[in-house]
């Protein structure tokens, strides 16, 4: 089951600002006008199928998590893919200091379990 209109309308804004792209942007590469874009986020406005599909190509995410249906394990692989696009961006430099954070995160969070 979908999480109907207003659940694909929050997906997709999400999704959007995951992936970095502005309305703008986006509308360009689908060929359509910016308050397009607006109206389908806001959930004023339905997606049609073939531009799901194309939401879901320029995000690099899943149609099946945009629309709700896809389950915990497929929500929690399209986090981490859109994670991942956002560390490429990163300089070096700040690449290590990211993966020393998470190396600090993980240790801390043993010694809790460990208590």
């Amino acid at each position: 089951m979908t999480d109907g209109p207003v659940g694909v309308a929050a997906r997709l804004k999400a999704a959007r600002e995951q992936s970095g792209l502005s309305q703008g942007q986006v509308a360009k590469l689908m060929g359509v006008h910016r308050p397009t874009i607006s109206e389908i986020e806001a959930g004023r406005r339905r997606v049609q199928l073939d531009e799901l599909s194309m939401f879901a190509k320029i995000y690099r995410v899943s149609v099946s998590w945009l629309t709700g249906e896809a389950g915990d394990d497929d929500a929690h692989d399209a986090r981490i893919q859109l994670a991942a696009r956002e560390l490429g961006k990163l300089k070096h430099e700040d690449l290590d200091r990211v993966l020393k954070l998470l190396k600090s995160l993980r240790s801390d969070d043993e010694k809790g379990r460990k208590r």
